[in-house]
């Protein structure tokens, strides 16, 4: 199972995906706590696309980033990748070490929490920020098969 959606890049675009992504990872039969966990870390990735990266370049549509998941196994094990690819920004994406009163800051290192791993790539103007959640297995090989790329409008 794996989906790949355009969003606006506008922060009604988290709450759009998140839904898109929960609905997906509950019709492919996954349970109910690593939905939840899979939502916080993609709602986290694309949080940190808005505020810190620009909107993907051309040939891409104007003023829009992509998050893509997808569910699979491999050697045995379940897992479900989350990405988010933007237009890069200055700095590529890190964990920061917030003090205890800071308001923000968090965000990966929740995701590096709750992910198996995570990681980022960059490709020309282009920077995708990943993670890697496990599955049981059963899980993993549950569900309908989604591979048409679309464009959400939040």
């Amino acid at each position: 199972m794996s989906r790949a959606v355009l969003l606006p890049h506008a922060p009604s675009s988290v709450s759009t995906a998140r839904r898109r992504l929960c609905s997906d990872l509950r019709d492919a039969g996954l349970q109910s706590a690593r939905v939840n966990d899979a939502a916080l870390v993609l709602s986290e990735l694309l949080s940190n696309a808005l505020r810190h990266a620009s909107p993907l370049p051309d040939p891409f549509p104007p003023d829009c980033i992509e998050a893509a998941w997808s569910v699979g196994t491999d050697d045995g094990d379940g897992w479900l990748e989350i990405a988010v690819t933007d237009g890069g920004a200055a700095t590529l994406p890190r964990i920061a070490r917030p003090s205890a009163s800071a308001l923000g800051g968090r965000g990966l290192d929740i995701v590096a929490h709750i992910a198996a791993k995570w990681g980022t790539e960059v490709d020309g103007g282009v920077t995708t920020v990943w993670a890697v959640l496990e599955v049981a297995v059963e899980e993993a090989t549950d569900g309908p098969v989604l591979d048409e790329p679309e464009t959400a409008r939040a």
